[in-house]
């Protein structure tokens, strides 16, 4: 796994100009609100997780990557405003797609494409005949894993809610015990969170 702290990187969006990225592309004001708050909220687990375990990483990028990586969702909305849950597996590709439209760089993209459960192979998309390119999605850098495990701690289901890792651990199960067992890899190498004061700042209940 490579580390994209070691490399120069190209500038990186402020949080500023994130946001109204979000409230460019979002539908509706609860979209927004629905996006940008997970977003938010993986970033905080992401942050807190890099600074307790002492992690080598690129905390800019991590920001970045955090607040960006669910932007693809917008795309799934229909014209009702609701969205559409059966494709949602696409929202990755989507939001690395619509990020590259904007201009954004590659290293950032990536958190769109590669954080979706604990990375998906070329061989999950034929096996299981996801609507994805028949590709490799999985973190290669240790900003973009870091990405993808805070994002398996806030789900936004209706209402939103934090999950924990038991809870966790238990759903990937079902796609395979080599995914419970990289899930458990990752708690390993970051730690698990403590989810109760975001719990409790957020208002979303803990499963």
């Amino acid at each position: 796994m490579t580390d994209a702290s070691r490399t120069p990187r190209p500038r990186l969006p402020t949080d500023a100009e994130i946001r109204a990225l979000h409230a460019a592309h979002a539908p509706t004001q609860e979209a927004f609100e629905l996006v940008h708050t997970h977003c938010e909220i993986v970033c905080a687990i992401a942050l807190d997780l890099a600074d307790r375990a002492g992690l080598d990483v690129d905390a800019e990028l991590v920001k970045a990557g955090s607040l960006l990586h669910d932007i693809g969702v917008y795309l799934l909305y229909d014209d009702d405003g609701r969205l559409g849950h059966a494709g949602y597996v696409r929202h990755g590709i989507l939001g690395h797609e619509l990020l590259r439209a904007e201009g954004l760089p590659e290293i950032l993209c990536r958190f769109c494409s590669h954080h979706t459960g604990v990375g998906i192979s070329r061989a999950d998309v034929l096996r299981q005949g996801l609507p994805l390119p028949p590709a490799d999605y999985l973190a290669e850098s240790a900003e973009e894993e870091l990405v993808m495990f805070a994002d398996k701690f806030h789900s936004k289901t209706e209402p939103p809610r934090f999950v924990s890792a038991g809870a966790y651990a238990a759903h990937v199960r079902r796609y395979g015990e080599d995914k419970a067992e990289r899930f458990a890899a990752m708690c390993a190498a970051f730690g698990v969170p403590d989810l109760r004061p975001l719990s409790d700042a957020y208002g979303h209940e803990i499963v």
